[in-house]
């Protein structure tokens, strides 16, 4: 059995979704790392519903303590739910292995790269490296990027890691291929608060009669993003803001007048399209009909250069074209690295289904393409 499984197992193991702590995880990655010769700063903080969760950031400098460049590495260790769950074995947290692919809740998204990084790491010996290695893992990616923004604000390991400008690895699926861009995601939310009453009186009020107006609204803006050619971005596809949008009543029952209605959007921006405008236009329009607008805060677009040559080193060793992609990662906060890519074993397609999987070949390759990062950028001579 391949190093990368059987780090992958007890690292599914875990039942780290978003919505539990992912301090015992943590922890384990911890003392894996520290097996390998690394520096360690753990910080935590409090979700909103109260529950402990951790970051990491390990760091393994060369002989000599030189601490500029090198290769960072980053994940994320919280998973979607998994309720579900129809892979094989039954338990979405006990990895199967069978049909060449290990399955279990996590192991593409992205527990599997994180352990073919670990694999990677531990054929490079310290006393190889010119230039350090770190590895990040943040909690709650899936939800709102929460554990990356902890980091960023209170992680001095983070801020080394800034100062040191190493080339940055997003290890999110994409096949082992090369991402040098991808858009960010924002989002709001819109409530319009009635009055239950028997609807039978005139004592209630409905609160999606002025709620309609607003979908009316958000459905014209929806309609702007696909025809006028200012919110197109051809380097991605779809070329679009991706407008997505949601309508709940809350109604318990027919003869009971409405008393709250919520509507969503979200939209994923890109490098010089943020749609701002359009969110400016929709909290406009919901002020003047007395709704409440809240808005939320997302992930940034990450783009660097394609020909950029941190792009075409990785390109290189990947032997691949360097591509875009439509989703948000973690490095969406990390805008402060310059040298910023997404490359990872896994396919997208296989993150968050009912028998979520990773290949073996994958995971294998993986781990040679991160070994090879490894030496490239912190086995190379200084610059």
């Amino acid at each position: 059995m391949s190093p990368a499984i059987e780090l992958l197992k007890p690292l599914v193991a875990y039942p780290s979704v978003s919505s539990s702590s992912n301090v015992a995880l943590t922890g384990f990655v911890a003392a894996q790392l520290q097996t390998l010769g690394f520096d360690v700063e753990i910080t935590t903080y409090r979700d909103p519903a109260g529950i402990e969760k951790a970051n990491l950031v390990g760091k393994r400098l060369p002989p000599d303590g030189c601490t500029d460049g090198g290769l960072a590495y980053c994940c994320h260790t919280d998973v979607v739910p998994a309720m579900r769950w129809s892979g094989p074995g039954g338990d979405p947290f006990q990895a199967v292995i069978q049909d060449d692919r290990v399955y279990g809740r996590g192991t593409c998204d992205m527990k599997g790269s994180l352990a073919a990084m670990l694999a990677a790491v531990s054929q490079i010996p310290t006393e190889s490296q010119s230039l350090p290695i770190w590895i990040l893992c943040t909690a709650d990616e899936e939800v709102g990027f929460d554990g990356a923004k902890h980091l960023v604000r209170l992680s001095a390991a983070y801020r080394e890691i800034v100062a040191a400008q190493p080339v940055a690895i997003i290890g999110e699926p994409t096949e082992l291929g090369v991402v040098h861009a991808h858009k960010g995601i924002v989002g709001f939310r819109i409530r319009s608060y009635g009055r239950a009453a028997h609807s039978s009186t005139a004592d209630g009020i409905n609160a999606n009669v002025a709620m309609v107006p607003m979908l009316q609204k958000i459905a014209e803006l929806n309609a702007r993003t696909l025809s006028d050619a200012r919110y197109h971005d051809h380097r991605f596809d779809p070329p679009t803001l991706s407008w997505n949008f949601g309508f709940t009543d809350h109604g318990t029952a027919i003869n009971v007048t409405t008393p709250l209605s919520e509507a969503w959007v979200s939209l994923r921006m890109m490098p010089e399209i943020n749609g701002e405008d359009l969110i400016v236009e929709a909290k406009d329009f919901a002020t003047s009909l007395g709704l409440e607008f809240t808005r939320f805060g997302g992930g940034e677009p990450v783009w660097v250069d394609a020909e950029a040559p941190c792009i075409q080193t990785m390109s290189a060793l990947a032997h691949c074209q360097p591509r875009t992609v439509c989703y948000s990662t973690d490095g969406g906060q990390f805008t402060e690295l310059r040298q910023l890519l997404v490359c990872g074993p896994g396919d997208i397609a296989q993150a968050h289904t009912t028998d979520e999987w990773i290949s073996i070949k994958q995971l294998d390759h993986g781990t040679e393409l991160y070994r090879k990062a490894i030496q490239t950028w912190s086995c190379s001579e200084k610059r």
